[in-house]
């Protein structure tokens, strides 16, 4: 399943992965996604597409704002 906005999104993050949405984490997904030359993310892109790298990309930096306040 695909995530169509934020809170699918952190939903599927946090309850159906299990992952925590802790500040070290978003830091590290959002450097390895930001990295064209990380093989995953290589594999992300050509899965998903440039759109919507982007936009996890920006649910992630919304996550790290969230997570600061």
């Amino acid at each position: 399943m695909k995530p169509s906005n934020y809170d699918d999104w952190k939903n599927c993050i946090t309850v159906s992965c299990g992952i925590a949405l802790a500040a070290d984490y978003i830091r590290q997904r959002i450097s390895d996604l930001e990295d064209p030359s990380n093989y995953h993310t290589q594999k992300f892109k050509k899965t998903w597409g440039e759109t919507y790298l982007e936009t996890v990309i920006g649910w992630f930096e919304r996550a790290r704002t969230e997570t600061s306040k």
